[in-house]
C-alpha cells in the first residue's frame, strides 16, 4: 500500500492496542475531504484499473455490528464499473468451511489483476470473532501461529500486484447501542438481527479487545490497518472513500497507451462502404 500523509493520521499504533484509545469522531477543526470528489476519483481510477490490468485492490472491511459496514459499500460503489468491482460478505464459516484451513473460504474471492474487490469481514475474523466464539475445538487454535499466517499471506498478495486497505470502523458504545435499537425500530433493518446479536453486544468489549490484540498482530508497512473515527456516518465514509481514491489513483494513473496506427486502420475501416 502507498503511504500517503492523509491514511497516516488514521494508521493503527501498534503501541497502543486498546481500541479505546482511538477517537470515535473527528475533531472539529479536521478539515473533511469532499466524498462526491473522492467517489468520482474512485469511478474513474477503477476503471483505469480495470483496463490496465496490471494490479488489484483489496478493501478488507472490520468493525463491530452496526458500524456501517455495507452502507460504505454502497456508497464507494457508486461510481464504479461492475465489470471489475465485487463485494462478498463473510459471516461465521459454515461446516464445511471450518474443516479448511482459515484461508480457504476468502481465497476464491480475492481480486483478479485488474479488480477492486471489498470484504465485508475477512480471514481476520478468525483471530477476532473465533477468539470468542470458536468454529473448532480449542486444540487447533494457535494465535501467534494465525498471526504469521496472515501476514505472510497478505505479503504473498502485495508481491503479487495486490494493494491491501485494512479498515475498523470504529464506535463508541452509545452509538453502538444507538444504532442496534434503531435496527430493532425499522422494518427495512430488522431482518439483520439474530439471537447472537444480544451475545455480541453483551461480549462487545472482549471483542474489541481481541480485535485490537489481532489488528497490532497483522499491521504491517505493507498491508497496515486504519483506525476510523465511525461514530457519524458520512464522516467514515469521506475518510476510507479519500484513502481509497488515493490508492487507485497510484495504481492506475492513466489508461493504456494506444497504437496511433491501429486506431487510424480501424477509423478508415469503418468509414469504408462495403
Amino acid at each position: 500500500m502507498t503511504d500517503t500523509p492523509f491514511s497516516r493520521q488514521f494508521h493503527l499504533d501498534p503501541a497502543r492496542v486498546q481500541l479505546k484509545d482511538y477517537p470515535t469522531d473527528i475533531d472539529h477543526s479536521f478539515e473533511l475531504p469532499c466524498l462526491e470528489t473522492s467517489l468520482d476519483l474512485i469511478g474513474e481510477h477503477q476503471r483505469r484499473l480495470w483496463a490496465n490490468g496490471k494490479h488489484a485492490l483489496l478493501l478488507v472491511l472490520h468493525g463491530t455490528d452496526a458500524s456501517g459496514k455495507d452502507s460504505l459499500i454502497r456508497t464507494l460503489a457508486t461510481y464504479a464499473d461492475p465489470a471489475g468491482f465485487h463485494a462478498w460478505s463473510f459471516s461465521r464459516p459454515d461446516d464445511l468451511e471450518a474443516r479448511h484451513d482459515f484461508l480457504w473460504r476468502t481465497v476464491p474471492m480475492l481480486p483478479a489483476l485488474g479488480q477492486m474487490v471489498a470484504f465485508n469481514r475477512s480471514y481476520h475474523e478468525a483471530v477476532m470473532a473465533e477468539r470468542l466464539w470458536p468454529v473448532r475445538a480449542p486444540e487447533h487454535y494457535n494465535w501467534p501461529a494465525r498471526y504469521d499466517a496472515i501476514r505472510s499471506f497478505e505479503s504473498h498478495l502485495v508481491q503479487e500486484g495486490t494493494t491491501i486497505v485494512k479498515i475498523w470502523l470504529h464506535l463508541s458504545d452509545e452509538e453502538h447501542r444507538h444504532r442496534l435499537l434503531k435496527r430493532l425500530d425499522k422494518p427495512r433493518k430488522r431482518w439483520k438481527f439474530e439471537s447472537s446479536d444480544i451475545d455480541a453486544w453483551r461480549r462487545r468489549h472482549e471483542y474489541r479487545a481481541v480485535a485490537g490484540e489481532a489488528m497490532a498482530a497483522t499491521h504491517t508497512t505493507a498491508a497496515p490497518w486504519h483506525i476510523i473515527p465511525a461514530n457519524r456516518k458520512p464522516v467514515a465514509r469521506a475518510l476510507v472513500a479519500r484513502i481509497v481514491a488515493e490508492q487507485l489513483q497510484g495504481l492506475a494513473p492513466e489508461y493504456p497507451s494506444h497504437d496511433p496506427a491501429l486506431l487510424a486502420q480501424y477509423a478508415e475501416a469503418l468509414k469504408a462502404k462495403d
